[in-house]
């Protein structure tokens, strides 16, 4: 019995640890790319000096082995906690904490928040050192970080209270439906995640998103008047264009329409917006039209409806995880493995072993398939605006959101495969120039 229950773990532990081992391998590939290609593409030459290549490849260089050193200690922390049981550890130090407020062992919901509290807690305090030296040290010396050690603070307690906010309820009548709801429970749990992943994303750009971020309307002007004029042509339900202030967090850009049901907002990073530094005689951001050619990407997306089918998919997935989890979480083995005494069996941690730890390899599997189909969508998009007629104001943007992010635009093809949810900046230029010889031909 002990050596099946050893063996529980010991299974978990060789596939995270050859999953680690594959993205060391990629990412040590990619590193070998930033430090041996020095020479521009030929699609990029016009645009891309070579002081800006250099800094995209010195940026790519730091953040690669930043991700080499942190996936380490992920996995390192990993072993030690399902090594040494740690899980139990934290459960019975939760029912010891539930003691002092009165709450006995069979209130496990209660004892279930406690427990992904501490967890929360724990992983909140461990990976601290790395979102500081990321933020403080990574960005910061290559001229990305904005952000004060107040704001990174405040940000960040926000960021821990909001997730318990969110998490605790949610968790608390998923146990409660997988309790109660008998041999149909999995139809019920995944209708109640169903809905509450919808309400989520329906509040998040009203509620949420605004917790973080000051939003203010797009001034009158060519600008939102062209973007007006777009979502018109193609009877996009916008109801207001936002400029967000990102740059009191970082440099980097974006734009994105957000907006489940009925009317749309569409928001603008301000460092997406060109600006000129006199200071420092560089201009950054993109022009009005080439704002343009990228909102036609994103109204692309709205057009091939990528937010719905991804819903669907995700929802699909669910349905399959939770009749997985039917079918397992009741094999007393995988409570014993981690040290809990048997006939202890929380359906909290019933949740974690089989979604994250008994499933990994699927959820890899899938992880991977959906970032192809993530690339596909994009594509796709890039074509609806090459449709418009944005083919070179969506090519230029491209080219300036990659040297003012320092996206450096050589990338390996097993790296690229495994971890892009987006295709590389060359595979879109490619991309754009078959979709305007076809259109020619046509």
């Amino acid at each position: 019995m002990l050596l099946n229950e050893d063996l529980i773990v010991w299974l978990i532990l060789l596939f995270s640890w050859t999953e680690y081992i594959w993205e060391l391998y990629l990412s040590l590939r990619q590193l070998n790319i930033y430090k041996t290609n020095n020479t521009i593409p030929d699609d990029l030459n016009e645009m891309l000096t070579e002081e800006s290549f250099k800094k995209a490849r010195l940026y790519g260089i730091d953040k690669s082995k930043f991700k080499i050193v942190k996936d380490f200690y992920s996995i390192a922390l990993i072993s030690i906690i399902l090594y040494n049981r740690w899980i139990y550890v934290a459960w019975h130090k939760s029912e010891h904490f539930a003691e002092f407020f009165n709450i006995s062992p069979d209130q496990e919901i209660l004892i279930s928040c406690i427990f992904m509290s501490y967890v929360t807690l724990f992983n909140f305090i461990v990976n601290m050192p790395f979102t500081i030296y990321g933020t403080f040290v990574l960005e910061q010396n290559h001229g990305f970080n904005k952000q004060t050690v107040g704001f990174f603070i405040k940000d960040q307690l926000k960021s821990l209270v909001l997730s318990l906010v969110i998490v605790l309820p949610i968790i608390s009548v998923s146990i409660y439906i997988i309790m109660l709801g008998g041999n149909m429970f999995v139809v019920w749990l995944w209708l109640f995640t169903t809905v509450a992943t919808l309400i989520l994303l329906t509040l998040y750009p009203t509620v949420i998103a605004p917790l973080f971020d000051k939003f203010v309307t797009l001034p009158d002007g060519p600008l939102r008047k062209g973007i007006e004029d777009l979502a018109s042509k193609l009877h996009f339900p916008l109801s207001q264009v936002y400029i967000v202030e990102g740059s009191k967090r970082s440099a980097h850009s974006n734009a994105y329409f957000s907006g489940l049901f009925g009317a749309k907002r569409i928001v603008l990073f301000d460092t997406l917006v060109e600006k000129h530094d006199e200071q420092k005689k560089v201009t950054t951001g993109c022009t009005d039209n080439e704002i343009l050619g990228i909102l036609a990407h994103e109204l692309g997306h709205w057009s091939c409806s990528h937010i719905y089918k991804s819903i669907a998919l995700t929802e699909v997935n669910l349905l399959l995880l939770f009749t997985a989890f039917g079918l397992l979480f009741k094999y007393s083995m995988l409570y014993t493995a981690l040290g809990f005494p048997a006939g202890q069996e929380p359906v909290i941690i019933g949740l974690i072993v089989v979604l994250q730890m008994i499933l990994a390899p699927y959820n890899s599997l899938l992880s991977f398939f959906a970032t192809a189909l993530s690339r596909k969508f994009e594509f796709e998009a890039d074509n609806f605006a090459v449709s418009l007629n944005y083919p070179n104001e969506l090519r230029s943007a491209l080219i300036k959101l990659g040297k003012d992010n320092l996206d450096y635009p050589i990338y390996d093809k097993l790296y690229s495969a495994w971890y892009h949810s987006h295709p590389t900046l060359l595979h879109r230029i490619e991309n754009i120039k078959n979709k305007i010889a076809n259109e020619k031909n046509d």
